[in-house]
């Protein structure tokens, strides 16, 4: 098998995993939407747990679809949705709250 790249795309309205391979073209894909909150007008948020669990989907759905086992990724990259924040308690490692996105507007005065 050719090495693998993965890189792992977590945006605003989806996560996605997309596998290259050694020229730069798509072995492999998934992607899965998760649910857009809005608590009050100009409020945004993501459920964290989700979000995580929507990563861990994708990357198994892509290695599934490319026939490939984890041990074939011979690097990752990832990227996220801009200035979205998350506070994590540091012990259990689970969110607070939900996360609140770049498009939410309760900060915009400051």
């Amino acid at each position: 098998m050719a090495h693998l790249i993965a890189s792992i795309d977590q945006g605003t309205t989806s996560t996605r995993c997309i596998l290259f391979d050694s020229q730069g073209r798509i072995f492999a894909q998934a992607q899965k939407e998760h649910r857009q909150i809005y608590p009050q007008p100009g409020f945004v948020e993501h459920d964290p747990d989700e979000i995580w669990a929507n990563t861990q989907t994708v990357i198994n759905e892509a290695l599934e679809n490319g026939k490939i086992n984890f041990s074939d990724i011979h690097a990752l990259g990832i990227t996220n949705q801009r200035e979205t924040t998350v506070v994590w308690d540091r012990i259990t490692g689970k969110p607070f709250f939900n996360a609140i996105v770049w498009q939410d507007t309760r900060t915009a005065d400051y």
